[in-house]
């Protein structure tokens, strides 16, 4: 065994330990639970979380930029980047708080939305109405 599919193999036991010491829940559970650590001022709604996602977003795509950029990533990058996709997750489940939309209204309409693009051939492309 080579040291790279040691090192794999040690990385894809920690994700899944890390992974099974969270119990699942739905995302309306989720939504409900992070509202309780939503703290900012009600003037700042929508904005404080869309820019928080954004930032978010842009922590996830740097670590994995660095990864194709060739550094070498620490033993633990998917734990940290499952940290920062929960963090996203958070940002996301704020927004939809604010709208006032159940964060599983906006999941299974994506799935919705692209199920039916597939059907009719049409998820690569641009553009909303495809």
């Amino acid at each position: 065994m080579t040291q790279n599919t040691s090192v794999t193999s040690q990385l894809e036991r920690e994700v899944r330990e890390y992974m099974n010491r969270k119990p699942s829940m739905t995302f309306d559970e989720y939504q409900h639970e992070a509202n309780d650590t939503m703290v900012y001022p009600d003037s700042a709604s929508l904005y404080y979380p869309a820019l928080g996602l954004a930032g978010e977003a842009g922590e996830v795509a740097n670590k994995i930029k660095k990864i194709i950029r060739g550094d070498t990533p620490p033993i633990d990058w998917r734990e940290q980047i499952a940290a920062e996709l929960g963090d996203v997750l958070w940002y996301i489940a704020a927004l939809c708080h604010d709208l006032d939309i159940p964060l599983s209204t906006v999941a299974s309409g994506n799935l919705d939305k692209l199920r039916s693009r597939k059907s009719r051939g049409t998820l690569a492309g641009s553009g909303d109405e495809r």
